[in-house]
Order: structure tokens, then C-alpha cells, then sequence
């Protein structure tokens, strides 16, 4: 739920304690802060340093021009629907929101700029609008009076602070989204903080408004920012969580990963205080005559009319946003030490000159590693690769328990299976059949003697218990009586999407990718299409947020670091893609361009598809066809459509690069991905030689990211086991290096004990970490 608006400060047993609280041992291993420049270079381009924020792309959509009064329908509409609602009702408030508030501050500040008072503009306007038209206004005929008003200096410095405070706001509800809808606003919002600084300079609202604002040279945020302002304002409200959430995403940028994590643990903690603190009556009680006029005005006109959600109840997606982020920093810390944890990369001459393959996962260099020969120098970076290890490991495990904490606040559900429908279908020609007027006189009558608590038929004024977060349509189907002749459709289960990862999942969940290969009779598949058009949209379907997809994807790549096995990891990869295939935020939000989506398919092509995935990853994550619709009748496309969307697909794939920086470097990304698609094509036809992915793809311009690159190292090299365990492993370790393993068997061995021993050890960091 959402924080009131004036919070007090909690007590300091509660919060106070993590401000020296103890930092990851892997986040503290290694903090790379950059000291910023006190003199950039003024040759690039100079922009808002808000335009340089993480996931930007992901939160354009239609929302940004839809007129407000609309987006305010479709947000109470999108609440009042049933579980899995189409999107986060967290995230569409905040849309919501954010475009009010910016779009009240774009006004204020247009005003303050013109000088001119609103009463002026409106005579002018009706002055003009007379029978003589300007020339009334000049000889002063018309309405209109002192057109020529000004504003004084007082007046536009105190709108100039309510548009700060009002932009400051929304950059407080959601940061990504209010610089997003700032871009698409007039340009006087870009001074307006910088302004009320020059009168008041320490406010801490245009403070925090103008750190967004500032101008600083293109691609240079972490050499150009400074903490300094964040700090000021942190120091006079320490109990906020959108300062230090703001705090933290800059420290990202400038590689402060042990500071990120500590500013994002607060600021969870904070969130988490004041919204078990947030508990409004309303929402657990009301009256009894409320709830009869909700289920009587539903059952009449069903969405003529919904319930609109007070401000003060909207739920607050803070939370979501800081698992996102600190998720996302314990992948980093993991996979910065990858290269730390494993072999050098060319170990031409080993232990006394044995030559030693950097294949870890058959036990030959685990057994060299283990070698009574080895000298001080080589024991000490052993010591060192095991404590990275133990870092990598960790940090996974800390980002995969973020990552499905995010999880956990979307729904999923699979649809009603055939056999419901049928039945469903069924039922319902059935009781149409035997339907008599004399049962819907019946009926009637039932209905209005509904309310027989009460001797007089009035409605009752008792307190009744609302249900929990459910929508107020629960309460209509339990306080309204149905008719026993018409069968009722069954609710589609639902799932939260954390639960689709867990080690057991739901069993009601169609199967996906389908293995069936049987052929289906002509009359089979018309009474399938006839059934599909007559329910409807009876079919898989999620809760939609901006940064689902990127979350899913690096999902999977800590659990390559996790070293999950081959079967578990398959499973997980066919649950994100089918998640991905009906992730849809139309049409409010575009299709989310996703880093992590784009690593993954990277590890799964270097990797040489190492899990055995039957298709391509863009065939499993290809959209779900719509209910009805026939997924064969597709046409052939020729050869120079081919050509066309190849190079489109290259093009689209450049742009969203964020090493692409300027035209050079955007036409070696175009190349390189063109020669990588001339490559793929010349292995399918079998025209091409066997290709080794550990290879640069593109000596000229890398396609392959650090992280993506760190990852599938990890994934070939990486010791199976763990020696970043607890000291259990390192006796079995020790035992198991005086006979090295000649056969399989000891990848068995390894893979068995592994399962074990991680989830041990992911319990204990779990307990260390909260």
C-alpha cells in the first residue's frame, strides 16, 4: 500500500541499525569508485543527466499521450478487473500520477516563463474573440481589459515551487517513468529547479528535482556526478526511501556496487516499516448497505460502473523497484568475479610444466589444483580462486532470492483447459434448453427478497468484513444470489509467478513447448475453433510490469551461475519463454528492450546450447496466437523480404547497444551482426565449417557483453561442486583429489552433491543476508 504523505520518523531500533549495518563480503570485496572530473569536456553533447537513466526504454508507450482523464479510466479499470489483472495496478497509478503532476508542473512553469497571469491570457483570448476582433482589444472595446498584465517576481519564483515541488514528487513515486514523461514535456521544466535554487538554496525539493536536470555532457554521468546534493538532502530526511533508492542507481553508475547494495538494504527496510505501519480502515470494513449497492449496481450495468480507488489506497511499487535494483547489482558483483574465480584463461605450461586444459568440469585441473606439488605462490591463488568463487556463488544466490521476491508481487494463470470448456459448454446448452418463464418468475423473487436478514426489507447498516486485497466483484458473487439453472464459469487459477520457479511447480500448467505430434481430425479442429470463439479469451495470461521481462531473463543467467543443472535449468528456460511469450503491456506501455535477454541468447549461442534447448529462443518467446486463431496459415516470405527484415532486425538489434555511441560505431554493430546472421545461415544449410563460439564473433566490434561473456566462461570452466561452500566441501574436496576421477562418475558424484549442498548453503545465506 501506498506511504501517507507525512511520515514520522521511525524508531531507531528499527531503522537506525542499518546504517552500520554489514556490507555483502562480496559487495566489499572490491568497491571501484570513481572520482568524478571537476572539469568534463565540453566537445560532447550536453543533456539532462536524467536522459542517461537505466531502463528507460522500457516505460515508453501510448501512456505518454493519452489524455489524462482517460488514463485515470483505464487505471480504475485495470484495478477493478480480476486476478491477473493486465498490469501492475502499482506501476499504473504511478503512470498516472507522474503524468498529473508533470503535466500540472509544465503549466506552472510555462506561465512562470511568459510572465504573463492565466485572467490576462483568458480577456485576451475573449477580447479577440468580439466583433471587432484585435482591433477592440487595441482600442480598448473589448472584455478584455488589462491584457498586458505581468506577473511580479514574487508570484513567478512561488510557481516556479510548486511545480518543483510537484515535479519532485513524481521523480519520489517513480524516477524512470517521471524522466520518461519529462522528455516529453516543455523545456522550461529543465530550469525550474535551477531557478528556486537561486533564491533558496537549500531546498532540498529543487535540490533533488535539479540532480535530474542538471546539464552534463553525453555519456559521462558517472565522471560528471557528484553525491554531494543527494547527500544534503539524505542528511535532512534520512527516512526516505526514494532518496536513497536514487542515491543508489548512481552510485551504479559509477561502479560503488558495496554502497549501492547498503543504500538499497535501507531503503527496503524503510519501505517495508512504513507500509506494515499503513493500515486503513476503510479497506477492512464497511457497511453492509455499501456492499448490497455494489453487488445490485454490478449485477445491473457490470462495467457502466466501477469503483475508483482514493488516493491514499493506491499501492506503492517502491518495494518492487529496490528488489529490482539490488537484484541486479548482486549479478554484477557475481559476475565481476568470475575471471578471479577461475584458471588463467592460457595456462600453456602447469604445474612443473604439465600442460593443463582450462576444462574444469571433468576434474583435471580440479586434480592439478589439489596437487601436493604446488608452491606457496600457487597455493595463495588457489586460496584466492576459491574465496572468488565463494563470491560468485553468493551474489547469485542473493540476486536469484531478489529476483523471485520481485516475482512474487505478479500473477499468472493458465487459462481453463479443453475439458472445462467442453464441459462448461455443455452445462450451459443444457439449462438453456430446460429454462421456463416460470423460473425466471422464481427468480425474480429471490432477488428481491435478498436482503431477509432484515423483518422491513431495509438495508442493513452493520460492519461486514471486506475480503482482504480482493476487488469488490468477490463480494458481489457471495452477497447476491444466482440462478441454480445456469451454470457458472469457473475462475481460472492463479498462480504468482515466483511459484513457476519453484522446485515444484504448479501442475495445472498446459505444456509448453508441445511435444504432441499426433494429427488432428478435420472435425476435431472445428470444434476446437468453435469452442475457442465461443468463451472468448480463456487463455494464458500474467500481470505485466515495464521490467518483467529483463527480470525473467536474468533469472536464468544466475542460475548459470548458480550452476543449476542441465534438467532444472531446461525447465526454467521453457517457464521464462513461455512467460515471455504473453508478457504484453499494449497498449499502455511499447514492447521492453531487455539487456539480459540479449545476454542470455548470447550464453545460450556461445554456450553451444549446452541445456538442449529443441528450438531457437526466438521461436519459444514468439508470440501466443490469439484464442481461435490458426498458428499454421502462415505465408512464405521471398527472398528479398528476407533480406529486409534481417537487416532491420541488425539495425534494431545496434540501437539498442549501449556501446553504440556515435555513426562509426553504429555501422561496425550493423556489420558485425549482419556477419553473424550470414554465419548462422551458412550452419543451418550446412554450407558453413564448425564454428568454435569461444571465438570473437567480431574482431572489429564485439557483440558479446563482459557480463555475457563472464557467464559463459563460468558455464564452461567453472569446477562443478562448489568451493565456495562451507568447509564440508572442502574435505570432500580433498578426499576426492587423491583419486582423480578416470570416467563420469565423478561428474555424477558432483552433480549429486551439489544439489545438496547449495540448497544448504542458499538457506544460510539467506538467514546472513535479512
Amino acid at each position: 500500500m501506498a506511504k501517507k504523505k507525512n511520515k514520522s520518523a521511525p524508531t531507531e531500533d528499527v531503522l537506525e541499525s542499518s546504517f552500520t549495518s554489514s556490507i555483502p563480503p562480496a559487495a566489499s570485496s572490491k568497491p571501484k569508485v570513481k572520482t568524478p572530473q571537476p572539469q568534463p569536456s565540453t566537445s560532447a553533447l550536453i543533456i539532462c543527466r536524467n536522459k542517461h537513466w537505466r531502463y528507460i526504454s522500457s516505460f515508453h508507450g501510448p501512456w505518454l499521450q493519452l489524455p489524462p482523464e482517460v488514463l485515470e479510466s483505464l487505471a480504475n479499470n485495470n484495478y477493478n478487473l480480476p486476478r491477473p489483472r493486465p498490469i501492475d495496478p502499482a506501476v499504473f497509478f504511478d503512470l498516472l500520477k507522474v503524468r498529473q503532476l508533470v503535466d500540472e508542473a509544465t503549466n506552472l512553469s510555462v506561465r512562470a516563463a511568459s510572465g504573463i497571469t492565466s485572467s490576462s491570457l483568458n480577456n485576451s483570448s475573449n477580447a479577440g474573440n468580439g466583433m471587432l476582433g484585435n482591433a477592440g482589444a487595441v482600442l480598448g472595446l473589448g472584455g478584455g481589459g488589462g491584457g498586458n498584465a505581468k506577473l511580479s517576481p514574487e508570484r513567478k519564483h512561488r510557481m516556479r515551487e510548486q511545480a518543483t515541488q510537484k515535479l519532485s514528487k513524481a521523480y519520489h513515486l517513480d524516477e524512470i517513468a517521471c524522466s520518461v514523461a519529462t522528455m516529453q514535456s516543455a523545456s522550461t521544466l529543465e530550469d525550474v529547479a535551477q531557478l528556486v535554487l537561486k533564491r533558496n538554496p537549500s531546498d532540498p525539493e529543487a535540490k533533488y528535482v535539479h540532480f535530474f536536470h542538471e546539464k552534463i555532457p553525453s555519456r559521462q554521468l558517472a565522471e560528471c556526478t557528484s553525491l554531494d546534493p543527494l547527500d544534503e538532502i539524505i542528511a535532512v530526511r534520512p527516512y526516505e526511501g526514494e532518496i536513497l533508492r536514487t542515491r543508489a542507481v548512481t552510485k551504479i553508475f559509477k561502479d560503488d556496487w558495496a554502497g549501492a547494495v547498503q543504500d538499497l538494504t535501507m531503503a527496503l527496510q524503510v519501505a517495508r516499516y512504513y507500509q506494515s505501519k499503513h493500515t486503513d480502515d476503510r479497506q477492512q470494513i464497511q457497511l453492509a448497505s455499501e456492499a448490497a449497492a455494489e453487488a445490485q449496481r454490478r449485477q445491473n450495468s457490470r462495467w457502466k460502473e466501477e469503483t475508483k480507488l482514493d488516493e491514499e489506497d493506491h499501492p506503492s511499487s517502491l518495494e518492487t523497484q529496490l528488489l529490482f535494483h539490488r537484484a541486479g547489482v548482486y549479478l554484477t558483483i557475481a559476475c565481476q568475479h568470475v575471471n578471479d574465480a577461475l584458471l588463467p584463461k592460457v595456462a600453456q605450461n602447469g604445474v612443473n610444466g604439465r600442460k593443463t586444459e582450462n576444462r574444469a568440469h571433468n576434474g583435471e585441473a580440479d586434480w592439478v589444483e589439489n596437487s601436493p606439488e604446488l608452491t606457496t605462490a600457487e597455493k595463495e591463488a588457489r586460496r584466492k580462486r576459491l574465496e572468488a568463487r565463494k563470491i560468485v556463488k553468493t551474489n547469485a544466490k542473493r540476486a536469484l532470492r531478489d529476483y523471485l521476491s520481485y516475482l512474487s508481487q505478479f500473477d499468472y494463470t493458465p487459462g481453463l483447459s479443453s475439458e472445462v470448456t467442453a464441459e462448461f459448454l455443455h452445462k450451459v446448452n443444457a439449462a438453456t434448453n430446460g429454462f421456463s418463464s416460470a423460473q425466471q418468475k422464481l427468480t425474480k423473487v429471490l432477488d428481491l427478497g435478498s436482503n431477509s436478514s432484515l423483518s422491513t426489507g431495509a438495508l442493513s447498516d452493520a460492519l461486514v468484513q471486506r475480503n482482504g486485497n480482493q476487488s469488490t466483484r468477490s463480494i458481489s458473487s457471495s452477497s447476491t444470489p444466482r440462478s441454480s439453472s445456469l451454470p457458472s464459469l469457473p475462475s481460472p487459477t492463479v498462480h504468482q509467478i515466483s511459484a513457476l520457479f519453484s522446485a515444484t511447480p504448479p501442475s495445472d500448467l498446459p505444456p509448453y513447448p508441445d511435444t504432441q505430434t499426433h494429427l488432428a481430425t478435420k472435425q476435431q479442429i472445428l470444434s476446437q475453433t468453435t469452442q475457442s470463439s465461443l468463451l472468448g479469451d480463456y487463455n494464458e495470461a500474467l500481470t505485466y510490469h515495464p521490467l518483467l521481462t529483463d527480470a525473467l531473463h536474468s533469472l536464468l543467467l544466475c542460475h548459470c551461475l548458480v550452476q543449476t543443472s542441465k534438467a532444472e535449468l531446461l525447465r526454467h528456460a521453457h517457464m521464462v519463454s513461455r512467460l515471455a511469450r504473453v508478457c504484453d503491456g499494449y497498449p499502455i506501455f511499447q514492447a521492453a528492450r531487455s539487456p539480459s535477454r540479449a545476454d542470455w541468447i548470447e550464453v545460450v549461442r556461445r554456450g553451444e546450447n549446452w541445456i538442449g534447448l529443441s528450438q531457437t529462443w526466438e521461436a519459444l518467446c514468439a508470440p501466443a496466437p490469439l484464442p481461435g486463431q490458426a498458428p499454421g496459415n502462415v505465408q512464405k516470405e521471398s527472398e528479398a523480404e528476407r533480406k529486409e527484415r534481417l537487416k532491420q532486425q541488425a539495425i534494431m538489434e545496434a540501437l539498442e547497444d549501449d556501446r553504440v555511441h556515435d555513426e562509426a560505431s553504429f555501422h561496425a554493430a550493423v556489420a558485425a551482426r549482419q556477419r553473424r546472421q550470414m554465419e548462422d545461415e551458412g550452419l543451418v544449410n550446412g554450407k558453413g565449417a564448425a564454428k568454435r563460439w569461444a571465438q570473437d564473433d567480431g574482431k572489429e566490434y564485439p557483440i558479446s557483453t563482459e557480463r555475457a561473456a563472464a557467464i559463459v566462461r563460468w558455464v564452461r570452466e567453472a569446477p562443478l561442486g562448489g568451493e565456495g561452500g562451507g568447509a564440508k566441501k572442502k574435505k570432500k574436496s580433498a578426499k576426492s583429489s587423491k583419486r582423480p576421477a578416470a570416467n563420469g562418475n565423478g561428474v555424477e558424484e558432483s552433480m549429486a552433491h551439489l544439489t545438496t549442498e547449495d540448497t544448504e548453503e542458499f538457506e544460510r545465506v539467506e538467514e546472513e543476508v535479512e
